[in-house]
């Protein structure tokens, strides 16, 4: 019996830290993305700035596909949390979209596709997508982690 509450605890801290490391990768992110708003009517620092925000949006929704949300979904099943699990089935879909249109756009700057007079719109659809995003992962990491901390911590 030890065991399974160790278990439990275990799995709970390595998911917290994993969603910790992830949230600030986040804000980093969303620092990125600032800075290509605030520098768009500068050409030179402006190719700068959407390339580091744009290896920061591949890493950020990489991490969340890869591994932040297989590791999610294992703690909900491993908690029998059948709520969450059917609430994350819901809202993937969604998500799995915006990580498309996501590595979309940065395709698009690799290609240069995007470097004439539509890249301001399409970052403001982004940050946009952007947004709703992270209210769902926000969702997510409370239905399916928050909501087993007093369950971990008992065990």
């Amino acid at each position: 019996m030890l065991e399974i509450r160790q278990d439990a605890q275990e799995r709970w801290d390595g998911v917290h830290l994993l969603i910790d490391r992830w949230l600030a990768e986040r804000r980093d992110l969303l620092e990125a993305f600032d800075s290509v708003v605030r520098q768009q009517t500068i050409p030179a620092a402006s190719a700068e700035a959407l390339q580091v925000f744009c290896e920061l949006l591949v890493d950020y929704v990489s991490a969340g596909h890869f591994e932040v949300y297989e590791q999610l979904m294992g703690e909900a099943e491993s908690f029998g949390d059948r709520r969450g699990l059917g609430l994350a089935r819901q809202i993937y879909p969604r998500l799995e979209a915006i990580t498309q249109a996501a590595l979309a756009f940065n395709d698009r700057l690799d290609n240069g596709d995007c470097l004439d007079g539509s890249l301001s719109r399409e970052i403001e659809a982004l940050g946009g997508l952007l947004r709703e995003r992270f209210e769902l992962e926000d969702c997510l990491i409370e239905v399916l982690h928050n909501a087993h901390w007093q369950i971990a911590a008992s065990a």
